[in-house]
């Protein structure tokens, strides 16, 4: 009897495949799914994951389903294209790899920015470099009175640390604990540039110290516990040399008020902390509950806040001031009076500064990038020279008084800088835009600045320029008809380095932010929120209560 077709085997036909694996390979197209062929090959092409196998054939991407390989137009001696695909898990480890490495060096490149535009700015502020901003940074004491420094080098290394540790300040309230420790990394780099003596009287390195701790303690890194105690310890002994012992010169400072207590609060608690750690709970039960008396007498009363609230004063200054003045409503409300008339005295400060600051920059830069010194040109107008011929005379002979007033009394030095301003004065309209454009058109750049003393508008000077190219024109014809006399030598000066001068390069967007963070309250620092610390002295109380009950 024939057989029936369905007792044949089915037929087999060869496929031709390339890419992970190459080689041949025979199925019967009309039994074999994208699944079957896609295990064969992983197989034959070392055992890897069918799932990271991609089959392609005829310009398409065989897809799993239950359709055959007949079904999905495969064809005897059909070529198929095998691509191995990397790992998920691989993939996804590589990319967070990368970026990991990116934010390592964003951060890096983040904190380069910081050091660099704290420095550009502590020099420029301490040394009465050229004016690059709308603002002045000083240094003032708890009273608000302006510092005077013996060095240069001391006010600008101070002046770096402060503006370093205020923004690892502005860090450590966002949280950002990590990225606050190597802010105050560079602060500490920085204070350490100043004169110790005179760092020794201030307690800006004993808070430092402090907020290093607490970052420790915020971000529990235990591996931290031994050097936390030698920052601690020196937090504490800084204090002494600068509070004076149980801070009495502080508490003269700040008119008899403990605005110290939410510092030794928080100093307390962490010296509790590692005492804890290192298992010293005698120690570590004195120095909590210590804090924890503070953290009571920080507390506001509703009633108080209540009062001073209804006086029309705002809840977070309220606040302030009851904490700062032991929870007394009147001494709250005298404090607040004496601070609102400091804001008000700065304010007024700030304004008048501002203007001097706008006026500097019209009188120009000396050959070393310095402005003319105000205090100076206060002084020698005082005698009765006019204000812009002292500003000059100043900026020509760096700020040295002697000097600036031998060319204002000498009659011919005199006359020689009065033509000099006037010449300044008629090529106003050539800006330096125009200059910029000649120079770039061939023209010397210091020939340009000469010839334009003798032309008033971008035109004439292009002329004049002209001609120098094909003349040598004597000192007279320079000057022509009207010539100013001669400028002595020592009244000469590069105008580079007053109209378009140096050009400083800055970061102005890193340096405004830190700008920004420079407050002016001398107060910023003893006045701490202090909820987070509460919490953390109860747990602490808790974790000793059981290990003394367990004992």
């Amino acid at each position: 009897m024939e057989s029936s077709s369905s007792d044949h085997p089915p037929a087999m036909a060869k496929l031709k495949i390339a890419g992970a694996w190459s080689g041949a390979v025979e199925f019967a197209l009309d039994s074999t799914t994208v699944q079957m062929l896609r295990a064969e090959v992983a197989r034959r092409s070392g055992g890897s994951d069918p799932a990271r196998i991609n089959l392609i054939c005829g310009g398409k991407v065989l897809k799993d389903g239950e359709s055959t390989l007949l079904q999905l137009g495969v064809k005897n001696n059909g070529k198929v294209l095998a691509t191995l695909v990397a790992d998920a898990s691989k993939v996804k480890a590589i990319d967070e790899e990368a970026k990991k490495v990116q934010k390592e060096e964003d951060h890096a490149k983040k904190l380069t920015r910081i050091r660099e535009a704290a420095k550009s700015m502590a020099q420029r502020h301490s040394d009465g470099s050229f004016p690059l901003d709308d603002y002045n940074i000083e240094l003032e004491d708890q009273n608000g009175e302006k510092i005077k420094f013996g060095s240069e080098s001391d006010r600008r290394a101070l002046m770096m640390g402060l503006m370093l540790h205020a923004n690892a300040k502005c860090l450590i309230k966002r949280e950002s604990y990590k990225d606050a420790l190597d802010v105050l990394t560079m602060a500490e780099e920085a204070f350490s540039l100043c004169d110790q003596k005179f760092v020794e009287l201030i307690d800006n390195v004993p808070i430092l110290q402090l907020d290093t701790v607490w970052c420790y303690f915020m971000t529990r890194d235990i591996s931290c516990l031994t050097v936390a105690g030698q920052r601690l310890a020196s937090a504490r002994l800084g204090f002494e040399k600068s509070h004076g012992k149980d801070s009495n010169r502080f508490r003269v400072l700040q008119s008899g008020r403990n605005a110290q207590l939410a510092l030794y609060l928080r100093l307390e608690l962490l010296e509790g902390v590692v005492a804890y750690h290192n298992g010293n709970l005698e120690e570590a039960r004195k120095s909590l509950s210590s804090a924890q008396a503070k953290y009571m007498q920080l507390q506001v009363p509703d009633e108080a806040l209540c009062i001073l609230m209804g006086m029309g004063y705002k809840e977070r200054a309220a606040k302030q001031a009851l904490r700062l003045t032991g929870q007394d409503v009147q001494s709250a409300v005298d404090f607040l009076v004496q601070e609102k008339d400091k804001k008000d005295r700065r304010r007024e400060e700030n304004l008048k500064r501002r203007d001097e600051i706008m006026e500097q920059k019209k009188y120009g830069r000396t050959a070393s990038n310095k402005a003319v010194d105000m205090e100076r040109l206060n002084e020698l107008a005082s005698i009765g020279f006019e204000r812009y011929l002292v500003a000059e005379a100043l900026r020509m002979s760096e700020n040295d008084t002697e000097q600036a007033l031998d060319i204002l009394t000498d009659p011919d030095k005199n006359c020689a800088l009065q033509s000099k301003m006037e010449s300044r004065r008629k090529r106003k309209s050539i800006t330096t835009a125009d200059i910029d454009q000649l120079a770039s058109m061939g023209y010397d750049r210091a020939t340009i600045l000469n010839t334009s003393v003798n032309a008033q508008t971008r035109e004439e000077l292009l002329n004049l320029l002209s001609q120098t190219e094909t003349e040598t024109p004597t000192p007279t014809e320079q000057g022509g008809p009207s010539s100013a006399p001669p400028v002595p030598a020592e009244l000469e000066m590069s105008e580079a380095a007053t109209e378009d001068g140096l050009e400083i390069e800055r970061d102005a967007e890193m340096e405004d932010e830190l700008a920004s963070e420079l407050r002016g309250d001398a107060l910023e620092d003893y006045d701490l929120d202090v909820a987070k610390e509460g919490e953390a002295i109860c747990e602490y109380l808790s974790l000793m209560d059981s290990v003394e009950s367990s004992v």
